[in-house]
């Protein structure tokens, strides 16, 4: 029997200012329905933990992204973590090394690993006094003037970076960080 990890989905734009509206116990159904077990979400933003074998972690993504839009009529990226990946996200924070307020932190997770030519192209002053930090599938964020505030936006970082990527919060990072372990 093949094992199952324990995974973290983040559905970008969900429930977010009165548009895409997905009410999460369809949204765990739908992850049921594509082979995952134990599916629970987190607050109301598309947050999914679930466990799944490896052949259903590969496709999902996609799978995902396709029921969601037959069904509701709008398109929504899917990115995945992984427990330890998650994990490593969390201790790699920069911004936490630098012993900066965690309130202020946020975390853009990309569907693909940037290229170097695509990172260096990122304007350090872009949102100052906002910054970032590029590692891996991860951008770190401090951001002291608040997330609405910041020119640091997921249509940015998409263009420059060639990928998808979505927002969460520290605290929900750590969060479901939490509900994986």
């Amino acid at each position: 029997m093949p094992t199952e990890e324990i995974y973290v989905a983040f559905l970008r734009g969900i429930n977010v200012g009165g548009k895409h509206k997905l009410p999460m116990k369809e949204l765990v159904q739908i992850f049921a329905e594509a082979g995952c077990a134990n599916v629970r979400n987190y607050i109301q933003s598309g947050n999914v933990v679930f466990t799944a074998p490896a052949k259903v972690v590969k496709k999902l993504p996609e799978v995902i992204a396709a029921k969601i839009e037959q069904r509701y009529g709008f398109s929504v990226p899917v990115v995945l973590r992984s427990r330890d990946e998650l994990a490593q996200a969390a201790r790699n924070n920069p911004f936490l090394k630098a012993g900066l307020h965690e309130t202020s932190f946020h975390v853009y997770f990309l569907a693909d690993q940037p290229g170097a030519d695509a990172v260096k192209s990122l304007d350090p002053q872009r949102s100052a006094p906002d910054a970032f930090h590029v590692s891996g599938r991860e951008v770190y964020l401090h951001l002291p003037n608040g997330m609405a505030r910041t020119k640091l936006t997921n249509a940015y970082f998409d263009a420059k970076l060639a990928t998808v990527c979505t927002a969460r919060n520290w605290a929900t990072v750590l969060k479901l960080l939490e509900m994986m372990s």
